[in-house]
């Protein structure tokens, strides 16, 4: 365990406005950041993902970004390894380490004690083979059938994700869900939770897809060599359409339009998910005093 407040983590939905209240805790805390949006360990996807360029960073350390290329699978044990180094890493030399990002379920193999279930090659090139011929949402109607609670965590379009959780179903004979174990702190942490009303996220994220496209994502995207064979990179939001939109399938408004009803999706999970753990102090990431709460909750942990 590491000395209070441990570690801390910044999650809540996409556009909530994490990536400021860290950059203001770590230079509170003396802190550094460690990425936890699964999609921000590509390389070459900054546009899309919201990623603080180096210049926005304020000095502030970030680490665990850009580690994979996009034609790469992701792999939460893989990223589980390299985030706890880099945890480890930041508070020997006595620094705060930050936990920051949307993607629940790297939160919680970095946080917590979390053995991952076996593979059978035979099993995954199966449903490999099925994905790619029946396609994601087939996939997924099964995956509904035989675990509708790990349905309700997994976009329908994430079809790596689909084929995982119903390879474990098929190895273990029951839900996916029961794979995951009962949450046993692997670091002392402080959990920040950021949301904000509905109606202003909604319009928050239709404003980030605007910027996204007048920043130039199509141009990112045509310079990322694999993405297209990508099963994680190339199905992320904003990508996925801009490459329709590429492709003459959508116009440009309709490839917005579309990023933006994926993403508001993709926050009802998010906070489906996050809102279950009692363990998150939940903030308004449109408060004066945001900044002066998250530093009250990190001191209450060190109490």
């Amino acid at each position: 365990m590491l000395p209070p407040p441990g570690v801390v983590a910044v999650v809540g939905p996409t556009a909530a406005g994490k990536s400021a209240l860290s950059l203001a805790l770590a230079h509170a805390l003396g802190g550094e950041v460690v990425n936890a949006d699964s999609m921000q360990l590509y390389r070459g996807m900054d546009i899309g993902t919201a990623k603080l360029r180096t210049d926005e960073r304020e000095g502030v350390p970030h680490h665990v970004l850009d580690v994979w290329d996009v034609s790469e699978p992701a792999s939460v044990q893989a990223y589980q390894a390299l985030a706890r180094a880099a945890v480890d890493d930041i508070a020997a030399r006595g620094k705060v380490p930050l936990l920051v990002g949307g993607s629940g379920l790297y939160v919680r193999a970095v946080l917590e004690e979390f053995e991952f279930p076996g593979t059978d090659p035979a099993i995954r090139d199966r449903l490999e083979r099925e994905l790619a011929s029946e396609g994601t949402f087939f996939l997924y109607e099964r995956l509904r059938e035989l675990d509708p609670v790990a349905a309700e965590k997994i976009l329908p379009t994430n079809g790596r994700r689909i084929v995982r959780a119903l390879e474990v179903i098929e190895l273990t004979g029951a839900p996916f869900t029961a794979a995951l174990p009962s949450p046993t702190p692997h670091y002392q942490s402080v959990q920040i939770g950021v949301d904000r009303d509905t109606a202003e996220l909604d319009q928050r994220i239709a404003d980030r897809v605007d910027l996204m496209w007048a920043a130039g994502l199509l141009d990112e995207v045509r310079g990322l060599d694999g993405l297209r064979e990508g099963r994680t990179a190339g199905r992320a939001l904003g990508y996925q359409q801009a490459l329709a939109q590429l492709d003459g399938d959508l116009t440009e408004d309709q490839a917005k339009d579309e990023t933006v009803r994926a993403t508001r999706r993709f926050v009802r999970r998010q906070r489906s998910w996050f809102r279950r753990d009692p363990r998150i102090t939940w903030l308004d990431g449109a408060s004066g005093t945001l900044t002066e709460d998250a530093l009250a909750a990190c001191a209450a942990v060190a109490r």
